[in-house]
């Protein structure tokens, strides 16, 4: 049951908040555990995204968090906390099921100046105590991103006729003859142009690099339907918001012509049509060496940080199904999939329920293709809207995205898990119509992992869910079939029979075999001895409450991993980024 609101207005929120933040200023200045377990919940968070050390880091519970506060009183001498309320005034918001007098915080740190989250609810008596704190840095002093330094007019105003221009300046830099890439970006999508600009922002020389032909190929080379699953203003890139005149749900073919603009209006270091081939580790002088195989040849690199940017589903899973041996039609890859010819292949049979497996059935059925969906496992089903789009409900309303993108990493993990779970309830009862129907037919619906909405599932298996845009409705109609896999007896020459003795034809199979992921990519180019010692990418880690390996250095000196929606990968460029600029000027 949704607690009562609490009566607070504007005054309230501001008195509340600003008594707890001076008690917590005093703590801070003489921490006895007393004083500061008096001012947190038992259930309490507390996140530092590189405020105190040089990662992502979560306590949770009193004694965790107060000790933790301590070592960073000791060690960090910060300077006083205050409100932010030109950003955003205290106020009361319901989040993760609770009510909370929420606010920003602005503070310092020898390194450089920070911002924060803080929410605080009533313990029950009257007294107000934090649920979250989450603090984080800005940027390091004396090191700000380019834009915000004074720039010097009299070179940009230079009218010599002689000598190479911008461009020609430019064109030389991005070819690297001189000199060595301070850090290598393997991937030109959404991650590593947003790691790329704000590396450039923060005056560290990096090159990015992409197997495709052209920039936006990683997006302009998927199925011909495909669009956004996602609303427009969750999505803007680094210092590039997309225009507001563009449609709410991106089409992928715009979206690869803004990333080949992003790149060349950010001044991007980009090399396409270049194939990381492998990479050694030189413990002594710091680098990498690294062979790429460009367009012009076979090159050699040396940078001292490489960022694996090739997605949370880097590779398609192209592992033949065993069942599929005595089929004789052509068997493809969803990540292969372009609308075939209805008259050459007029049966289809789709293996797979995912979001792929139904964007091409919905693609197939459309253009006159008899399509049958093999389902092997419940994948979960969501309206794209209103429903998928709760978890973005902070975004496109009066606040800047900076705003929002602070609210989002000052959300500690529990409070994540929470909010989905409240999310999935909501969504139940809207999409109630839409899962009795297909629970009609032969689709077995997954109703929540752990309780859980899809965003969690995005963050600890990659998939398994489909936000639905059309082919649910197909289903429920009879266009599109569902079959489950223990249905099927066996696949022949000519297709597949189910155990009913029924023969289903098929000119084409195409496998939604879901992606490997980074791991998996790390093995292929750098070795299964290094990616055994990296360990486990992606995914939520159960102690640390963060992603493992995930925006942070790993466990091998001079690798990182960057993954993740085009909203991540806005936010969290900017961390990673930071640790970067920290290492190469010796601060890590």
């Amino acid at each position: 049951m949704t607690p009562d609101k609490p009566d607070l207005d504007a005054g309230a929120c501001l008195h509340i908040s600003t008594t707890w933040v001076a008690a917590f200023n005093g703590a801070l200045a003489h921490p006895e555990v007393a004083t500061l377990d008096a001012l947190f919940l038992s259930d309490c968070h507390l996140r530092s995204v590189l405020a105190f050390s040089w990662t992502l880091e979560t306590y949770s519970g009193t004694s965790a968090v107060c000790e933790a506060l301590r070592h960073i009183s000791d060690d960090h001498k910060l300077g006083v906390i205050t409100l932010n309320a030109q950003d955003l005034q205290p106020h009361c918001v319901q989040r993760a099921g609770e009510w909370t007098v929420e606010c920003l915080l602005t503070f310092s740190t020898p390194v450089g100046p920070c911002e924060g989250v803080l929410r605080l609810c009533s313990d029950g008596s009257g007294q107000w105590k934090a649920w979250s704190l989450v603090l984080a840095l800005i940027e390091i002093a004396g090191h700000e991103e380019a834009y915000k330094r004074p720039q010097d007019a009299s070179a940009s105003n230079n009218r010599s006729f002689q000598g190479p221009n911008w461009k020609d300046k430019r064109d030389a830099r991005n070819r690297f003859e001189d000199r060595e890439p301070e850090v290598l970006v393997v991937g030109a999508g959404q991650a590593g142009l947003s790691v790329g600009a704000r590396l450039r922002q923060l005056g560290v020389d990096a090159l990015v690099v992409d197997q495709n032909a052209r920039l936006g190929d990683n997006w302009r080379n998927r199925y011909h339907a495909l669009v956004l699953h996602n609303q427009r203003h969750v999505n803007h890139l680094p210092y590039m918001p997309f225009p507001e005149t563009w449609p709410t749900y991106i089409p992928k073919d715009k979206l690869a012509d803004w990333f080949a603009y992003y790149a060349d209006a950010m001044d991007l270091a980009v090399w396409m049509g270049t194939r990381f081939v492998n990479a050694d580790y030189d413990a002594a002088d710091k680098r990498w060496c690294v062979t790429l195989e460009t367009p012009t040849g076979e090159k050699t690199v040396r940078p001292a940080h490489i960022i694996m940017a090739t997605g949370v589903s880097a590779i398609p899973n192209r592992k033949k199904l065993p069942e599929l041996q005595p089929f004789e039609g052509p068997v493809i890859h969803s990540a292969d999939y372009q609308t075939p010819d209805p008259e050459k292949f007029g049966s289809v049979v789709v293996m797979g329920t995912g979001t792929s497996a139904h964007d091409v059935a919905q693609d197939l059925a459309e253009n006159g293709v008899k399509v049958t969906m093999v389902q092997r496992s419940p994948t979960m089903v969501q309206n794209v809207e209103p429903t998928a789009q709760l978890p973005y409900a902070i975004y496109g309303k009066a606040l800047s995205t900076d705003v929002c993108d602070l609210l989002t990493v000052g959300t500690p993990m529990a409070l994540y898990k929470a909010s989905s779970r409240l999310s999935l309830k909501v969504a139940e009862e809207l999409d109630k119509p839409l899962i009795e129907g297909l629970k009609k037919t032969d689709f077995k619906v997954n109703v929540g992992e752990d309780g859980v909405s899809w965003q969690l599932m995005y963050l600890t298996r990659g998939g398994g869910y489909y936000f639905n845009v059309g082919c649910s409705d197909l289903i429920i109609n009879g266009q599109v079939r569902v079959v489950q896999s223990d249905q099927i007896t066996s696949f022949e020459a000519s297709g597949l029979t189910l155990a009913s003795g029924e023969h289903i034809h098929a000119d084409l199979v195409i496998t939604a075999t879901g992606y490997l992921g980074q791991r998996e990519m790390a093995a292929r180019l750098l070795g299964d001895a290094l990616a055994e010692r990296i360990g486990p990418v992606w995914d939520v880690n159960s102690d640390t409450q963060e992603l493992n390996n995930m925006w942070m250095e790993t466990p091998q000196p001079g690798l990182w991993f960057f993954a993740g929606s085009l909203a991540q990968s806005r936010i969290y460029s900017k961390y990673l980024g930071l640790q970067i600029q920290a290492k190469l000027l010796g601060l890590m």
